[in-house]
Order: C-alpha cells, then structure tokens, then sequence
C-alpha cells in the first residue's frame, strides 16, 4: 500500500489520516480507481479506532477525491478526476484566494495578463478555423446593442478561452481558463463601466486577427 502509515501524531487524527492520504493521491502512488483498504484495515495500520478513519473518509469524500460504493465489491474509491471537476476546484480555490486574502486587484489583472501572453505564441502557432470563428462570435455578440451587462461579461470571457484553447495544449489551457473564469468577471465587474464596449470589442478583433 502506497499510504504512509507511520507519520500521524496524537491530535488531529482524522485530519492527518485524510492528508496522508490525500497526499498518496496527488503524488499518484494511488490513481484512479483504486481501491482503498477497508476501515478495519486503515484503522489497523493508522492505529487509530474506525470512527477515527471514517471522519478521514469523510473528509477525503469532501473535497472529491474519493467515492464509496456498497455491495459486496464495494469500498472507498480513489475518483478519477475530469478536466471539467478540476478547473471547477481551481476556480473556486482562485476566488476563495482573491476574496478572502484581500489580493489587490491590480495583482488578479498582473498575473491573468501574464497567463494569456506567455500563451499567445503557442496560440498563433496552433490555432485552427475553429478557435477564430470562435473568437469573432463573441466579438459579434459584443458589438450586439442587445447584449445585456452579464452576457458581455459572459462574452468577454469565452473570448479570451477560445485564445487558451487555441494553444492546444491541455495543461496550459487549463490553467489559463481557470484563471480567466476565476478573474476575469471581478475585473469586468469592476471596471468595464469605465471603459468603451467597441474599443474592448476593437481589441479583441486585433487580436483575432494575429492570430
């Protein structure tokens, strides 16, 4: 079994098992699908009552990262992540950070345009018909009279994705989509009432045109 077991100390029991744990799934000696041992295992080897390892399961169940199954071939289940579940975590850890730390704005919108700049060489270089038409829909919805506040918002955002999609590369869109859907409509929120709806619409055809 790929989980420390001689690590915990007395306090915390329950917190430290579901780490443990949670470490040997993010450092992959657990992957996905994998069976846990059962309780009366894991308290075994923790020395711990199984009271103890069911608030760890608990835990780990939480925040995603394990399942349990009944029946006879059922247990605890390491879950194999989607994409999708993953930039969802990412995003709502971003915005826990930027609302609960006090970041200042000024940092959110330094560090989104310093994502989408290191990608836009990558993008030039693989973009397909398929991402631009994507980018000038939403340009078209922009200039639209009759898109309201939250869609330009909305529009604003799917804009800049299709320039993370267009990289290609599954990590890197990941990060910068999750930045983007995490930052992008505090900024929008915040500022774009200063700013001109065709000018942002102006850039955003500039850039298509780029790439």
């Amino acid at each position: 079994m790929a989980i420390e077991f001689n690590t915990i100390q007395k306090e915390g029991l329950s917190v430290q098992i579901a780490n443990a744990i949670r470490e040997a799934i993010l450092e992959g000696r657990l992957v996905g699908e994998e069976r846990l041992p059962s309780e009366t295992e894991l308290a075994e080897r923790f020395g711990v009552s199984r009271s103890t390892v069911r608030e760890a399961l608990k835990r780990l169940a939480a925040q995603n990262l394990i399942r349990s199954e009944r029946g006879s071939s059922g247990g605890a289940f390491v879950n194999r992540m989607t994409w999708a579940e993953a930039q969802d975590n990412l995003v709502t850890t971003t915005r826990l950070l930027i609302g609960m730390n006090d970041i200042p704005l000024e940092d959110a919108i330094e560090a989104r345009f310093a994502l989408e700049t290191a990608a836009l060489p990558l993008a030039a270089a693989k973009r397909t018909q398929d991402h631009l038409e994507d980018m000038r829909r939403e340009i078209r919805r922009q200039r639209d009279p009759e898109t309201s506040d939250e869609e330009f918002c909305a529009s604003d955002v799917a804009f800049h994705t299709a320039v993370a999609s267009a990289t290609g590369n599954p990590l890197l869109t990941f990060q910068l989509s999750a930045a983007l859907e995490a930052m992008q409509p505090l900024m929008n929120m915040l500022v774009y009432r200063l700013r001109d709806r065709e000018r942002i619409a102006e850039l955003h055809e500039a850039l298509a045109d780029a790439l």
